[in-house]
């Protein structure tokens, strides 16, 4: 969320879009987002005792009935069980929950988790991997790591001797840590993984399909935007992660160049999530003044990179802003969707609204 006072409420969604489903699956995704059950939030139940963000592995095996996978991640602290029931009973999609091994974590939305569930997991000894919108470097690494032979080590190894190549690589600042210059450069997709894979090869697969997309891209628009390619990348990125529902998208766009042009610093709370290397779950006051080229309530302009991979739609919402004079905008309903606002006295008004509906704390 976007505010000029560093005590504004603060918020930012994460969008977790799988490519590559079966093609039920992006039905039902379509589905969800028509009738916002993708932007599903936890209730009160089930996962409030848990710290959220923690890696869990879930097993669904063929047969499974639709309430025993209700219970099975609502155990392990992944959704509660009333919310992702809801979710695909509202979808039509009891009957096409998927077998197989899921990496997920706990405090997942319901949306989040139906999407995987439609998409299917993988057999423990499956060689594919998903790459996921919205990730960082260092979490497609640990996934690898985690689905593979090869350690965290040698992906990053990979990553920083020049093993991996994209000739994108090169418009990322120099002076980095070498995986901060890679955010954003490895498509999200889902990859099956050849036998002889060797860490290398698996990145470089990844690498190349960035470039393909990339290149596959209609840059027009950026003429009159006045901005780079790979500054549309960054904002692709911001947008990904701050974006609830797909109808936010170019109204997210449009206030990051809204701020650019008065210029007003972006506060953007997913960059603090970047800085801090983790989420916190809520960010704080306490966390705006983490000292990092990353931290948009700190520094001017954009970060230096993306924060993490980008989808297609978030790519063409900053390339195709929406026309807005807003400047601020905040989470305003359970699906995800935010309020936006011109002025700062609008903006308080939906924060206060928020407040009132119980979307904010």
């Amino acid at each position: 969320m976007t505010q000029t006072e560093p005590d504004s409420d603060a918020s930012s969604r994460n969008r977790l879009l799988v490519i590559g489903g079966a093609a039920l699956a992006g039905i039902v995704v379509l589905f969800l987002l028509a009738n916002g059950v993708a932007g599903l939030v936890s209730s009160d139940e089930g996962v409030t005792s848990i710290e959220a963000g923690q890696p869990v592995t879930v097993s669904v095996q063929p047969g499974s009935s639709a309430a025993s996978i209700y219970t099975l991640l609502s155990d392990a602290g992944v959704v509660p069980y009333r919310d992702i029931e809801a979710a695909a009973r509202q979808a039509g999609a009891e009957s096409s929950l998927q077998p197989g091994t899921y990496n997920l974590e706990t405090g997942m939305s319901a949306g989040e988790v139906l999407r995987l569930l439609l998409e299917g997991g993988t057999a423990p000894d499956s060689r594919t991997i998903t790459i996921v919108e919205g990730w960082t470097v260092a979490r497609i690494i640990t996934e690898l790591a985690a689905r593979t032979e090869f350690t965290v080590q040698d992906f990053t190894e990979a990553l920083s001797n020049g093993s991996v190549s994209s000739p994108l690589l090169v418009q990322a600042p120099a002076g980095l840590d070498p995986l901060q210059r890679w955010e954003g450069l490895l498509y999200p997709a889902k990859y099956p993984i050849p036998e002889g894979s060797t860490a290398t090869t698996m990145l470089q697969t990844m690498a190349n399909e960035m470039v393909t997309r990339f290149e596959a891209v209609d840059w027009t628009p950026l003429v009159d935007l006045n901005i780079s390619r790979y500054e549309a990348l960054i904002i692709g990125s911001l947008v990904e992660r701050e974006a609830g529902t797909e109808a936010d998208r170019p109204l997210i766009s449009s206030v990051i160049y809204n701020r650019l042009a008065v210029p007003m610093r972006l506060q953007i709370d997913a960059t603090v999530i970047y800085a801090l290397g983790e989420n916190p779950g809520q960010v704080l006051a306490e966390h705006l003044g983490i000292d990092s080229p990353y931290n948009t309530y700190q520094v001017d302009g954009l970060p230096p990179t993306p924060i993490g991979t980008v989808s297609q739609a978030s790519l063409q919402a900053a390339i195709n802003p929406a026309q807005t004079d807003y400047l601020f905008y905040v989470l305003a309903d359970t699906d995800g969707s935010h309020a936006f606002a011109a002025t700062y006295e609008e903006h308080q008004a939906n924060v206060e609204r928020a407040k009132r509906d119980g979307v904010l704390p």
